[in-house]
């Protein structure tokens, strides 16, 4: 079926879902299963939005899945409400590029599944806000969540090496505001969790404010380089190392 095919389709499911709600809400719908009414036709919002998603037709496919949150979460099903909005916030992030947008659904997401108790979903959902919300600038709004992160995954034994990243994360975008908060930030979290002073990316920061406080353009790129050689920087580490070096005075701009 071609997209235009899938299209047709989409429309005739959401016409039939939106004609199931209506319905259900008469009378009569709702003394002959409006409840049972509604939940098919929540499935049919969701395959409508599939094709409205193959046929690349964004907002059509969030409307539908827009629709389906509001029905999920009066009946109270948080869970898959919370699936859906990260399938909106996935759509903002890949194809219509509005990381505003996806940074809500992400945390509409986040707080439905933390009235669920589904706590590593949350955290998940938390972690995108947490790096979007970086590489706009909201870097206060980034550090409470690496954070709290942390803080939640550092006593639990699976997840506890995933602690020093988010303190790591947090550390970084402490150092693009200001190199003090960075140095107290550093010592808070090495007090809260004494296995960061052993890692890497600790020994780093430390290396890196020395270099910053010293103004050494030089010694803070080598510092990057050495760590970059055994742990690869992805976009994001990249990007905030470069913002931090760009405050160093004299400096070309690069990791070079």
């Amino acid at each position: 079926m071609d997209n235009s095919g899938k299209e047709k389709e989409a429309i005739q499911l959401m016409a039939e879902a939106d004609k199931k709600v209506k319905s259900s809400g008469s009378f009569l719908g709702g003394m002959f299963g409006g409840n049972h009414k509604v939940e098919e036709a929540c499935e049919m919002y969701a395959r409508a939005a599939n094709m409205f998603k193959m046929a690349k037709n964004w907002n059509e496919a969030i409307n539908c899945l827009n629709a389906a949150i509001d029905i999920y979460t009066d009946m109270g099903r948080f869970t898959i409400a919370a699936k859906h909005h990260i399938t909106i916030a996935e759509v903002y992030e890949s194809e219509l590029v509005d990381i505003e947008k996806a940074i809500a659904h992400y945390e509409q997401a986040a707080d439905y599944y933390k009235g669920e108790e589904s706590n590593s979903s949350a955290n998940k959902c938390l972690l995108k806000v947490a790096s979007y919300s970086a590489q706009l600038e909201q870097y206060q709004k980034a550090i409470e969540i690496y954070e709290q992160v942390g803080i939640s995954t550092m006593d639990n034994p699976l997840l506890k090496y995933s602690a020093k990243e988010y303190f790591f994360k947090a550390s970084l975008c402490h150092f693009i505001v200001d190199e003090l908060n960075a140095k107290l930030a550093v010592e808070k979290y090495e007090e809260m969790f004494p296995a960061f002073s052993d890692s890497r990316e600790c020994k780093l920061l430390k290396k890196l404010l020395e270099a910053h406080e010293e103004q050494n353009a030089d010694a803070f790129t080598e510092a990057v380089k050495e760590f970059d050689s055994i742990s690869r920087l992805d976009q994001w580490l990249t990007t905030m190392l470069l913002r931090i070096k760009k405050t160093i005075q004299g400096d070309a701009g690069d990791l070079k």
